[in-house]
């Protein structure tokens, strides 16, 4: 009804009442001028009901209102506020420069990414040592069932991975060889190889798509439910409970895949050099002991660790950031692989450089 300048509003404006929604909204529009809409008299208000009226609130003259609206009423008003659809933007014509500003765009971004990362890994340093300080507030089964899940359940994929690439490796080399009558170098090529490079290169790669993964999607779900906050209100420290034991189980695991991978991959080049090159095992073995020597496992797993810091602080930045949606999960866990294996190369590179040049 109209009575002057106001519309009162009577009876419950739900969804059950749809068709009377409509026709008390019509007639409100057909009244036209800027109302006062008084929502005294409301019974009941529902999403629907709030909808139409700020539908029509819109479609009225500017200075339209409410009055006497319950505090509930007016919390469900605001949260489905009317808003006019925004005009579909101009597309914008291609640019010379637009490739340069593309780039320096990533680059600030990876910058940006780089600072947030040494920001974590501080607060990792940092939970450690509190750790350190207080030991007792030290989660030990965290850290077990976190090395059984990424040792001891990763072991047999990652073991049978090297032993199928250390006979492909090695095949490759003996035939390549053959042509100089040299296949007997092949096991001087496999075990320097396998020892230095490829064991702990193919364990942190198959550690990030398949570790890594896991702690951001874990990191992620427990954002997307609110856990991580909740930790917070309880006064605890959500990189001490979650982020610490993770690293330090991943730093504890990696050398000793590391090591498991070395071993099939020398087994798998063993297997292809008795078939493919006639040599026995006593023969692989004498040469394996004449072409190696611990320094080449220990360079190996010097790196081990290190790879292992790199793939759990990106697994745990790529998790916090996460939002409230499946899309921004799947998005974050993608951009953790991709990631961790990248920088897992750019750190093997930058070793192989650092002990080319102490000649070690």
């Amino acid at each position: 009804m109209r009575d002057g300048v106001a519309a009162r509003l009577a009876g419950r404006w739900t969804a059950d009442q749809a068709p009377a929604v409509e026709a008390a909204a019509a007639e409100m529009l057909a009244a036209g001028g800027p109302l006062i809409i008084d929502l005294s008299g409301l019974a009941r208000l529902d999403t629907l009901g709030a909808w139409v009226l700020e539908r029509t609130r819109a479609r009225l003259a500017p200075g339209t209102a409410y009055a006497g609206a319950a505090p509930e009423h007016l919390i469900l008003l605001r949260e489905v506020a009317y808003r006019e659809a925004l005009p579909p933007s101009r597309r914008r014509r291609f640019h010379p420069l637009d490739p340069v500003a593309s780039l320096g765009s990533g680059v600030r971004s990876l910058g940006r990414e780089g600072l947030a990362g040494l920001s974590f890994l501080g607060e990792v340093v940092a939970g450690c040592l509190r750790v350190l300080a207080r030991p007792r507030s030290f989660r030990g089964p965290a850290l077990v069932n976190q090395v059984e899940q990424i040792a001891l359940r990763g072991a047999p994929i990652i073991m049978l991975i090297s032993f199928l690439v250390g006979c492909i490796v090695t095949q490759q080399g003996i035939i390549q060889l053959q042509r100089f009558g040299a296949q007997t170098y092949v096991v001087n090529m496999i075990g320097i190889l396998t020892l230095r490079e490829l064991g702990v290169l193919l364990t942190s790669i198959m550690v990030a798509g398949r570790s890594g993964s896991a702690f951001t999607a874990e990191i992620g779900s427990m954002r997307m439910r609110e856990e991580v906050d909740a930790l917070r209100v309880m006064g605890l420290d959500p990189i001490e409970i979650l982020i610490v034991p993770r690293i330090i189980a991943l730093m504890l695991a990696l050398p000793l895949l590391a090591f498991l991978a070395d071993l099939a991959a020398l087994a798998g080049g063993a297997l292809t050099s008795f078939l493919y090159g006639g040599l026995s095992l006593e023969a692989f073995t004498f040469r394996l002991q004449n072409a190696i020597g611990f320094r080449h496992l220990a360079i190996g797993l010097i790196k081990a660790p290190f790879m292992a810091l790199i793939i759990g602080i990106i697994a745990s930045v790529e998790g916090f950031m996460v939002e409230g949606s499946a899309e921004s999960l799947g998005r974050h866990v993608t951009a953790s692989v991709v990631k961790s294996i990248f920088m897992v190369i750019v750190l093997d590179g930058l070793f192989a450089v650092f002990f080319a040049a102490i000649d070690f």
